[in-house]
């Protein structure tokens, strides 16, 4: 298959079999993890590879309570580190600025990218995956469990493992169409009659009170749940550490 029919047909996967995954298979995933692309080929990530089960169970329990997580056979937490570029700085007396939320956002799509690096190698392997965005709640436990000093952020973590037979075949969610998601040239804002019919497509809904119940029960189960407002406060709290310059 290729890597762009992998891509396309990739989806998340949260029930695993029992199979191991190999330590050539893990170090393939990471190599191609690491060469993934990076301004200034700066690297700034840490890459935690997650081996002890207590740990891993502590995790699932900070990350909203995911017990999934358990089954996995590797568990990967991508950090944001730019910690290691500021001492490097310091020791040979370069004279740094402070960090600033330019650093934080800037090792947050390169930790990103490479991250799903991994997700593209592991599936090339026939090994599932799934993103877990809860690892950015609980900012003081999280820090605490995985022994992060400030200016290391827990930006991405990743479970990986054989997909159980029931799941494999297991329909994917419809994604938006060509036509709505890209702009050509400048950006398209979409007004109410348009992301309705974006939603009702997406969502295969006819009426229109059906799609008013759909968007009021997502936003309640998402947008406004009691995990999305943890990560909202858990997000600050690591923004802090990095300065905002209003000059």
């Amino acid at each position: 298959m290729s890597t762009i029919e992998e891509l396309i047909k990739r989806k998340s996967i949260r029930s695993f079999s029992d199979k191991e995954i190999s330590e050539e298979d893990k170090k393939q995933i990471l190599l191609a993890s690491i060469n993934a692309p990076s301004a200034g080929n700066q690297e700034p990530y840490r890459i935690i590879d997650v081996t002890d089960k207590e740990i891993v169970k502590e995790l699932s329990v900070l990350c909203d309570n995911q017990p999934f997580m358990n089954q996995a056979k590797m568990v990967l937490v991508y950090c944001i580190d730019f910690k290691k570029w500021y001492d490097i700085f310091k020791y040979h007396n370069a004279e740094p600025r402070e960090m600033g939320q330019g650093d934080f956002v800037l090792s947050l799509i390169d930790t990103t990218i490479a991250a799903q690096n991994a997700v593209t190698a592991a599936e090339s392997l026939g090994i599932g995956s799934c993103y877990i965005g809860d690892i950015l709640e609980n900012k003081e436990k999280m820090c605490e469990l995985l022994k992060l000093p400030e200016h290391v952020c827990p930006a991405v973590c990743i479970v990986f493992g054989y997909p159980n037979e029931a799941v494999i075949n297991g329909k994917k969610p419809k994604r938006e169409s060509l036509d709505t998601i890209v702009c050509e040239n400048t950006y398209k804002v979409l007004n109410e009659e348009d992301l309705n019919k974006l939603f009702k497509d997406k969502q295969n809904i006819e009426e229109d009170e059906k799609l008013d119940e759909w968007v009021n029960a997502f936003c309640k189960r998402k947008y406004n749940s009691d995990f999305s407002k943890e990560m909202q406060r858990s997000v600050s709290e690591y923004l802090k550490e990095y300065k905002m310059y209003n000059d």
